[in-house]
């Protein structure tokens, strides 16, 4: 007959739970896993098999109960390092649909509104379709994986039991910093583009005051920021690859300079 202790059961049970609750807030929180349009049931069963898959390969756990006080206190601090590894892949989207808003607003299509799953709101239809085309190109670079390649490495850098520090917290605020840099630098061909035709139409407008600026600027603006848009996409799949490999850094120097 076979017996099992509750010293064991606790012991099983940590090896579990505790990796699991940082797996799933990082999946909760991540792009394209974090998707409101998957199912809370995919999420759920994936970060499950992940953390069974990998629990073998994890440094010893601490020997808390789950259901202790302390347990609870490791299992909201794996909850908090998740959430913090997936916020930071997030923000690369982020600064691709706010490049997309900058553009739409350049182009005259600030109006021009769809609504937006991942956000639950609505955003310009510029922004929506930057959006589609960062998350197809992560896709096809395989980010996901890469992701949770880094996630499985969060363990060694940043085992269980650990908890980020004021460091830590302090380097994620930065790279939301880096969201606006990173925004502008994407829409800046569309920005700059437009900002010069802009100021042609406005010579333009002062040569020849009967011109109706509003029916001949919005189409000349709409034509000139598709086109330059199209001429920027092969440079878009770079930039994204660098933003992307650079968030995936910055998620391991976040718990690598959080370890307390």
């Amino acid at each position: 007959m076979i017996s099992v202790t509750s010293a064991q059961l606790d012991v099983w049970l940590a090896a579990l739970i505790f990796p699991l609750a940082r797996i799933l807030a990082m999946i909760a929180t991540s792009p394209v896993f974090g998707n409101t349009q998957v199912p809370k049931r995919v999420k759920i069963g994936l970060s499950v098999l992940i953390a069974i898959i990998i629990a073998p390969t994890l440094p010893a756990m601490p020997q808390v109960p789950v259901g202790s006080p302390q347990g609870l206190l490791i299992i909201i601090q794996q909850i908090i390092i998740g959430v913090a590894m997936g916020f930071t892949m997030r923000l690369i989207f982020t600064a691709v649909e706010m490049a997309g808003e900058l553009a739409g607003l350049q182009m005259g299509l600030g109006f021009a509104s769809f609504y937006d799953p991942l956000n639950s709101s609505y955003s310009p239809i510029v922004a929506r379709w930057l959006g589609m085309i960062a998350v197809l190109a992560f896709l096809a670079a395989n980010g996901h994986l890469y992701m949770l390649s880094a996630l499985v490495e969060s363990f060694a850098t940043l085992p269980i039991g650990n908890s980020m520090s004021g460091t830590g917290f302090y380097n994620v605020a930065s790279w939301g910093s880096s969201v606006f840099a990173f925004g502008l630098q994407i829409s800046l061909p569309i920005v700059a583009a437009l900002l010069i035709t802009n100021i042609a139409l406005g010579i333009l407008t002062r040569a020849a005051p009967q011109l109706n600026l509003f029916a001949v600027g919005f189409p000349i603006t709409l034509t000139i920021g598709f086109v330059v848009m199209l001429l920027s996409m092969p440079y878009l799949s770079l930039l994204l690859d660098r933003v992307t490999l650079e968030g995936l850094g910055k998620m391991l120097s976040i718990l690598g300079s959080g370890q307390q």
